[in-house]
């Protein structure tokens, strides 16, 4: 039975296979070995296992962590001047260099037996979150030594002897380190890299030396102007045969010395009025020894995997540390502002198109905060889970411009008017320079989150794949028919769970035990989960390798496994939480919302679908009934803003980490003048109903007059009155002349 299988059935369908499979170039296979699958595979299994998920319990911070916080880290935001830093100095001053050196910032993820502080990626992301909530180019300035760079690489890769001389330096600030990967003829696409290094023995030190000679033009590298260190990734070429028969040895990263002769670093970048350093450099003809390279000599080649591996990580706490920090910002100002500023005589957040902006900030927060504490926790118990840090860099990012861009409508001139009052100007520049690094967020978005999703996922794909190409047709012929009754079995569970769940609108689906009235959520997760695999597997199936091509097919179905992630997060914040009632809001604004954006994803993949029947197939089985989850309604976004105009339990929740300001900064005139707003409501009522406006003296004094308050309530508005009206205002400057004019 087994034979006449793979004659007539496993046979014809391998050749099948080998037609269809999408060409995989080698940088492509390292980007998706990398890393390591995790609950992005439950979600394209059609039945998650919240188990899982939900047992993680929330991410916790030691001791010395929270100290850490609460001392260095809050100390730092006090030290910093943003406004001198991006717009007076361009730079960072020296003191705050000497403090990031002396209280080892820079060696957040070293361990201790190097002098670092070896913290958890939960504690290396609270720290940047909190910093970005202060300065954008402080955060970043944090954040590069810490994530994709060579404090990293070395930890992974490095050789004893690496490690103990470069580590403790790294981690002081007596090196300052950089990475050079992007060039202007490859940025994604690192395959084009044009650096290159030759294979050669060169007198080094006095002695013949092996190692290689090496030209790069490189740009767009933080810390770059003022790195001591930099680790370089270029092609190594063997034409001489030197180490043996191969002469394209691949990718290889190498630490080199600034200082180094043939390096030359260039003038700096100015990324979109940011401050943090960033600039080209150059080496030509730059000697560089074997054992300059991460991990020695075996390493040749690796430098791609290498890079990928620790990108792995890195890119699901960088900046979605920076993207969730300035949500929060966002959400903790605007909620205030729009409580305390008036127009028509009541506070703009009354008005029902602020509310609904206002519901969109707090859910973005509310969202990107709990995806990011879910990262966050995989990644403090070893994981790296590539696909969900592709998924939380290019989504955090824009949730960071959406709430940004809310915000700034709700602030309008206030926040528009450049000066140190301005708390929001620095962060909607840095939205841009936050979704263009680490991988610019539309191939993020098309090409990776699916694309490495699907095939890393899928419990047989990546096998059959590689049964396909194996250069031992009868083995791999083996492989295959072993796989295919297995896989058989899935599709067939998946195609009856998805159009069971699809023509039922999911009422029948399982929602784990002990989460309440969230039941219901989960059910939609599972629906949607199930619809999203069987969509999967119909894809590939019908368009083989065209799928690849098809960019924006493969985007909408990244979207839909983007969001499931994302509310996945929210539901495991809701109940490590505790499930807290004043929190509901939040938690139905999201839910709501992320639905929508799936059916909206779904629905435009059927319509768009290449093969149209088929379009049309997957819709009547998973969608019969199109739309069938409305977006919140007004009642649930005006509970939602309510939860950031008014002090509470909630809105501190949800803005935790935010830092508030010295007295006198922007932040601290809004926030007190919002504290101060809410204590003279009951005043601000009387006179109201006394048919005065409240906030202006003459009203103050008449409202006196008819005794409508006392003369300790006419003080106390004063005082609101005057913290308001400051709150308000923006910066103003004699003269645009240039300095010395």
């Amino acid at each position: 039975m087994s034979n006449l299988r793979q004659k007539w059935i496993t046979a014809p369908l391998l050749n099948w296979i080998k037609k269809v499979l999408p060409p995989i170039s080698d940088t492509e296979r390292e980007a998706m070995e990398a890393g390591e699958v995790w609950w992005d595979a439950q979600l394209l299994s059609g039945k998650p296992d919240w188990n899982q998920l939900l047992n993680m319990g929330p991410p916790e911070l030691t001791q010395a962590e929270q100290a850490f916080i609460d001392g260095p880290v809050e100390e730092l935001c006090r030290m910093v001047d943003d406004w001198k830093i991006s717009y007076e100095d361009h730079d960072i001053s020296p003191e705050i260099w000497d403090f990031l050196k002396t209280n080892r910032f820079f060696g957040i993820i070293i361990p201790e037996k190097f002098g670092g502080l070896g913290f958890s990626p939960t504690a290396h992301a609270q720290i940047v979150t909190k910093i970005s909530t202060r300065s954008t180019s402080v955060g970043v300035t944090v954040m590069v030594p810490n994530s994709l760079g060579p404090g990293e690489l070395l930890m992974a890769h490095g050789t004893e002897e690496q490690k103990n001389h470069y580590l403790p330096r790294l981690a002081d600030g007596r090196e300052i380190p950089c990475f050079g990967l992007t060039s202007p003829e490859a940025g994604s696409d690192a395959a084009a890299m044009v650096d290159n290094g030759v294979v050669c023995y060169q007198e080094y030190n006095g002695e013949k030396t092996l190692g290689m000679r090496v030209n790069w033009h490189k740009r767009y590298i933080t810390l770059g102007p003022v790195a001591t260190i930099l680790g370089l990734a270029f092609k190594l070429y063997d034409p001489d045969h030197i180490l043996g028969e191969e002469e394209e040895l691949g990718i290889t990263v190498a630490l080199v010395p600034t200082d180094t002769p043939g390096v030359t670093i260039g003038q700096r970048h100015l990324p979109a009025l940011q401050a943090f350093m960033n600039g080209p450099n150059w080496g030509k003809d730059v000697f560089i020894p074997m054992d300059w390279i991460i991990g020695g000599q075996e390493n040749i080649g690796h430098g791609w995997h290498m890079l990928m591996s620790a990108l792995a990580a890195g890119r699901g706490i960088s900046l979605p540390s920076l993207s969730t920090g300035g949500a929060k910002l966002a959400a903790r100002t605007t909620g205030a502002y729009a409580h305390i500023r008036e127009q028509f005589g009541i506070p703009i957040g009354k008005f029902e198109g602020v509310q609904r902006r206002l519901a969109e900030i707090a859910a973005i927060a509310y969202v990107l905060d709990s995806a990011h504490k879910t990262t966050t926790r995989a990644l403090d118990q070893g994981r790296k889970p590539a696909v969900v840090s592709a998924i939380m860099k290019a989504h955090a990012t824009n949730g960071l411009r959406q709430a940004v861009n809310d915000a700034m409508d709700i602030h309008a001139g206030k926040a528009i008017m450049d000066g140190p009052l301005n708390y929001l100007g620095n962060v909607y520049r840095a939205v841009p320079v936050a979704i263009t690094v680490e991988g610019a967020n539309i191939l993020t978005r098309s090409l990776m989150i699916f694309g490495q999703g699907a095939i890393r996922c899928h419990p047989y794909l990546l096998q059959e794949m590689e049964a396909a190409t194996n250069p031992d047709a009868t083995e791999g012929l083996k492989q295959l028919d072993a796989l295919l009754p297995k896989h058989a079995l899935f599709q067939l569970k998946t195609f009856c769970r998805a159009a069971f769940h699809g023509w039922t609108g999911g009422l029948f689906a399982s929602s784990p035990k002990g989460v309440g009235d969230a039941a219901k959520y989960y059910r939609q997760m599972n629906r949607y989960s199930a619809v999203l695999t069987l969509v999967t597997e119909i894809s590939l199936m019908s368009l083989g390798g065209e799928l690849k091509r098809k960019e924006l097919i493969s985007a909408r179905l990244g979207d839909v496994l983007s969001e499931l992630y994302l509310m996945s997060a929210t539901l495991k914040r809701f109940n490590d939480d505790g499930s807290p009632a004043a929190d509901r809001p939040l938690l139905e604004f999201a839910m709501r919302a992320g639905f929508h954006n799936i059916e909206v994803s779904l629905i435009e993949v059927f319509h768009n679908f290449p093969i149209r029947f088929i379009g049309q197939l997957m819709q009547f089985l998973t969608m019969p009934w199109g739309h069938s989850i409305r977006a919140a309604s007004d009642r649930q976004a005006r509970a939602c803003a309510n939860l950031i105009m008014e002090p509470g339990e909630t809105r501190d929740r949800l803005t935790k980490g935010v830092f508030l300001g010295n007295p006198g900064d922007g932040i601290d005139i809004v926030e007190q003048a919002f504290i101060s707003s809410h204590q003279t409501e009951n005043i601000r009522d009387k006179m109201k109903k006394g048919g005065l406006r409240p906030l202006n003296d003459d009203a103050i004094d008449k409202a006196l007059a008819k005794k409508l308050i006392s003369a300790e309530e006419a003080e106390k508005i004063r005082r609101t009155a005057a913290a308001v009206n400051q709150a308000i205002q923006v910066d103003h400057y004699e003269s645009l002349a240039p300095a010395g004019k």
